[in-house]
């Protein structure tokens, strides 16, 4: 009786093992790891192969030690075809503190500390602090900036423009880093018609190095100067 349970119970798991051999995987959600890396992730280790076992491993698991990924799902699509959807962290910006890059997500709270740079995410000049604690809000004096930040970080994306830096002077005032060229929006009012006339301009400014005056844009038509940085 045992020797035929034990029997029934082997064919069963060689049969869960074949059947649901992974050979297609998809792989959606990733913007700081490539599909590779994620795979690599995913089907590393024991059973790494076997759909039925990892849609149940994945399910709605956080990832611990892994920057930028809040959790992953694994959905069987056939026995041997699986997709892979990776929920990130949401970030908003980084600053450079003690040589890492501390970024923080809409509410200004530090998400991840890396040593390496992530393209596509600015790097926020000008706000002080004087410490930096995981997990933590970063305290600067005026949380109103992450609020601004977002914003001006979702009128970017909207207009298909990443800033590389955005800085905020000592009145709050902003002004955009794209390589070499600047754009000094002034305080945060008309800031979409701005961004719109921006985009508009930047490549006229390529392979030049200078700064774009939008403090006083409305969106009315007026003209927007350029002024070039003195090559001296």
């Amino acid at each position: 009786m045992l020797l035929g349970t034990a029997a029934v119970l082997t064919a069963a798991f060689l049969f869960i093992l074949k059947y649901f051999h992974v050979n297609h995987i998809y792989v959606e959600g990733n913007l700081h790891y490539t599909s590779d890396e994620i795979i690599q992730m995913v089907t590393g280790g024991r059973f790494g192969d076997n759909s039925l076992f990892l849609s149940l491993k994945y399910r709605d698991r956080g990832m611990e030690g892994i920057p930028f990924i809040e959790t992953m799902d694994v959905e069987v699509l056939a026995p041997d075809t699986i997709r892979i959807i990776v929920y990130e962290k949401s970030v908003a910006g980084y600053v450079k503190y003690l040589d890492r890059y501390m970024y923080f997500d809409r509410d200004g709270i530090v998400v991840e500390v890396s040593e390496t740079k992530t393209e596509g995410i600015p790097e926020i000049t000008g706000i002080d602090f004087s410490q930096v604690v995981l997990y933590e809000p970063l305290p600067v004096e005026n949380q109103n900036v992450f609020r601004e930040i977002l914003s001006i970080t979702q009128i970017l994306s909207k207009y298909g423009l990443s800033a590389d830096k955005i800085y905020f002077d000592n009145a709050g005032e902003m002004t955009l880093y794209f390589g070499q060229v600047r754009a000094k929006l002034g305080n945060s009012g008309n800031v979409e018609e701005k961004v719109a006339r921006l985009q508009q301009l930047l490549p006229s400014a390529e392979g030049k190095k200078g700064v774009f005056r939008l403090e006083n844009y409305s969106g009315s038509g007026e003209n927007v100067s350029f002024e070039l940085d003195d090559q001296n």
